[in-house]
């Protein structure tokens, strides 16, 4: 790839595809066409890129003629039936589901983490779980430093990982429950708002739900290391659009919370996001809308040895998804791979 790319954005009208555009445009990403598809439903509506107002198109085998990068987040089934058409006709994909992302011949990228990796794909790259990308961005320089043993995750996930549709169910069931009034619930099964799931995603045979097991699996893929010990539980939380991790991490030998603190502050895509005097951290609201993943609350696990506890919030939308797959698309535009 080159100067000039054709674009192609398969659910283009969703939350995650519009955050795509916002990034496309911010980052001053080479487009010199863009092409928006999505669903019959979808098709026709109108949307401004650049001083330009695009019509969607229905995504179809034929959509991508001409097209050099495809950004798919229109779902796994969406993925799995039209990304290989994208392929096929001459596009690299940069895929948004889970569809290809424990595929041996697909990439798994984090640009912070494994950058190297995208020179060995065959049409397709696969973009990790949000959960995932949070985690690893802190999580990697830390491996890389001192050796990670072990580790524990609890995940506070937002709205914004269900799309655009849970985003508005949350908006509106809070106003329906502030007003006193019944509300009708079309995406969860019960109460979202003033409320959260001990689970947010089909649950498995061996009592974990898929997206703690994406968080296993996806994690050791990145790293390159199927040694490290991962348990994960999964929450959703009434918060719109950025997802908060509490990491307890167990390490080779001894680690002082100093040393991690200064491996975090020159790790890139990390922020160490706290004032300890005034009793202040990181929260969802303080990274909506922002590139870094935020850090802090780094301290001694006084339950067993050579193990930290850490905090760390990341916008879903961006990191956790449309910023990770544009700075995927910037790797291959820069390294001329295509």
């Amino acid at each position: 790839m080159g100067n000039g790319i054709h674009v192609a954005i398969a659910g283009a009208t969703g939350a995650v595809g519009q955050e795509l555009l916002s990034v496309l445009k911010r980052r001053k990403f080479p487009v010199r066409e863009l092409t928006l598809l999505a669903s019959a439903r979808s098709a026709g509506k109108h949307i401004e890129f650049s001083g330009q107002t695009l019509t969607v198109k229905e995504l179809g085998k034929d959509s991508f003629d001409g097209v050099d990068l495809a950004l798919f987040s229109a779902g796994g089934n969406c993925s799995r039936e039209f990304a290989p058409h994208a392929v096929d006709a001459g596009a690299v994909v940069v895929d948004n589901s889970s569809a290809f992302r424990m595929d041996p011949e697909v990439p798994l990228v984090v640009p912070e983490v494994n950058p190297e990796t995208v020179q060995g794909h065959r049409g397709i790259i696969a973009n990790p779980n949000c959960s995932t990308i949070a985690m690893v961005v802190p999580l990697s320089p830390l491996h890389r430093a001192f050796g990670v043993k072990r580790v524990t995750v609890a995940t506070y996930q937002a709205a914004s990982g269900a799309g655009a549709l849970a985003m508005e169910e949350l908006r509106e069931e809070t106003r329906a429950q502030l007003a006193g009034q019944a509300y009708e619930r079309k995406l969860f099964p019960v109460q979202y708002a003033f409320n959260l799931f001990p689970h947010d995603s089909a649950m498995l045979d061996n009592g974990y739900c898929e997206e703690e097991i994406k968080m296993v699996r996806e994690t050791q893929k990145i790293l390159d290391d199927d040694s490290i010990a991962i348990s994960a539980t999964c929450i959703r939380v009434p918060v719109l659009r950025a997802h908060s991790e509490a990491l307890n991490i167990e390490f080779v030998h001894d680690v002082t919370p100093e040393q991690a603190y200064e491996v975090l502050s020159a790790a890139p895509g990390v922020e160490i996001f706290e004032d300890r005097e005034k009793n202040r951290w990181a929260t969802p609201a303080d990274v909506s809308g922002r590139d870094p993943v935020l850090v802090g609350r780094l301290r001694r696990d006084i339950s067993q040895p050579n193990t930290l506890d850490l905090w760390l919030v990341s916008d879903q939308l961006l990191k956790g998804a449309a910023l990770n797959a544009v700075q995927i698309a910037e790797l291959l535009s820069a390294n001329g791979t295509g």
